[in-house]
């Protein structure tokens, strides 16, 4: 009796002293928040496209070697890689990406973007960090500054990166290109996380497993025998052949994909001709392919050029008017969190910050290159990345309502919470670095 009631008096002492390093930890965050918002700030002011983002690298370089880091520009281009050596133990990667889109910011906050830029399509354009990188580097800045001053309570080597032009799906790969686990430390440890517009802002997310989809683009060109409208038995007409193509595409879903397998085949741009009269002599079709798996990924595209070549061939095509099928690489690979990694730092979140800011979620369609860190050493890498809710309390109580609907991630009007994202990411990120560095052993 003595034995179990000593017990417990050391499991309720351990359960404090959690709580306790808990509100420290959290005490800590929100007496940075004043500087990381206005850093938040300055960023989402002065957004940069992808693999253009100099004066922010430089800008958060120059943050990282003040706070006692290794820094390294210019990796993968535009990225950014900060190594803190603190003894033995594992290796852990935070990641943050830093690129804007090309869009025209319609926010109305007073420190909204007014920048413009020049894309590769070459058309000056409006940029916003309209996806909330702009959080994901504050939060990044917030994490490296708790974690410098902790480093009493870890042992191990952390590497922070600042990835670019993940926007494009080029950021990741051209970082490990250029080097990333070959020239640094390999991280035993993969982490990062993305702000949400469909969950309240603070709330946690997270999917176990495939997270987020491979993304395929996709570009077909029909090509017919062009002629007069009026006799088009004189001609051989793309837009006919490129129209069944686009009918029999969506089989590949209904038909040849396991129900319990989702996928994606959708027809963005159907371009053809110029005039009611003419028969043009080509169309050109524009897709996106969506999976998880490699095996799905694989059954889609090898189920396009089929389609592609049966379609032509039951229309009469001659062999050298074939349909051309052209996959765009490099693709963004499907995000693979690792279970039990996952669910070893999401039940340490759900001790944190309770289960109703803690929870699983489906996973997406949408694409994010963060998987390719995991990808490039499987068996040796746990990965995982988790949502932080941005939408603002009112806003989504109306919605839920059905007075309003919320805008999306890169829409002109997104404009998180902010200071609820970056200080429960920048929470979450050094609760659980802590967790897997811990000098104790624990």
């Amino acid at each position: 009796m003595n034995w179990v009631l000593g017990l417990a008096a050391v499991s309720a002492l351990a359960l404090v002293a959690s709580a306790a390093s808990a509100n420290e930890l959290r005490e800590d965050v929100m007496g940075d928040m004043p500087g990381l918002v206005e850093l938040y700030k300055d960023l989402h002011a002065n957004p940069e496209l992808s693999f253009q983002e100099f004066e922010t690298a430089k800008k958060l370089a120059d943050r990282a070697r003040a706070l006692g880091f290794e820094v390294t520009e210019g990796v993968g281009q535009t990225g950014v890689v900060a190594v803190m050596r603190n003894g033995e133990g594992p290796t852990v990667m935070l990641r943050a990406d830093m690129d804007g889109l090309p869009v025209v910011e319609q926010t109305g906050l007073p420190y909204a973007s007014k920048r413009t830029a020049v894309p590769a399509s070459g058309v000056e354009t409006g940029v916003m960090h309209a996806c909330g990188h702009d959080t994901h580097m504050a939060a990044w800045v917030g994490a490296a500054q708790l974690l410098s001053e902790r480093k009493a309570e870890w042992s191990g080597t952390l590497v922070m990166i600042l990835q670019p032009a993940e926007e494009i799906g080029l950021g990741a790969l051209a970082m490990l290109e250029d080097g990333l686990y070959e020239r640094f430390p390999k991280p035993d440890y993969v982490l990062g996380f993305h702000d949400a517009a469909q969950f309240p802002a603070g709330m946690i997310g997270y999917s176990p497993g495939y997270a987020l989809a491979n993304v395929d683009s996709v570009d077909i060109t029909v090509k017919g025998v062009g002629g007069h409208g009026a006799y088009p038995h004189t001609a051989k007409d793309p837009i006919v052949l490129a129209s069944a193509i686009v009918m029999k595409l969506q089989t590949l879903v209904s038909r040849e994909s396991s129900p319990l397998d989702p996928a994606v085949v959708t027809v963005g741009s159907f371009l053809a001709g110029a005039k009611h009269n003419i028969i043009p002599d080509e169309a050109k079709l524009q897709l996106t392919v969506r999976s998880y798996s490699d095996e799905s990924r694989q059954l889609l595209l090898d189920g396009i050029k089929r389609i592609v070549k049966g379609e032509a061939m039951a229309a009469g095509m001659p062999d050298d008017r074939m349909p051309e099928v052209n996959v765009i690489l490099p693709y963004t690979p499907s995000t693979y969190n690792t279970p039990e990694f996952t669910e070893q730092v999401m039940a340490k979140l759900t001790d944190r910050f309770g289960e109703g800011r803690v929870m699983q979620v489906p996973s997406v369609m949408g694409g994010e290159d963060f998987g390719q860190f995991y990808r490039a050493d499987r068996e040796n890498i746990e990965s995982l990345i988790f949502w932080v809710g941005g939408v603002p309390q009112d806003e989504f109580d109306a919605a839920q309502r059905g007075e309003t609907k919320l805008p999306s991630l890169h829409s002109p009007f997104w404009a998180p919470d902010a200071e609820k994202v970056i200080a429960t990411a920048t929470e979450a990120m050094v609760a659980s670095t802590l967790d897997l560095m811990s000098a104790s052993g624990g």
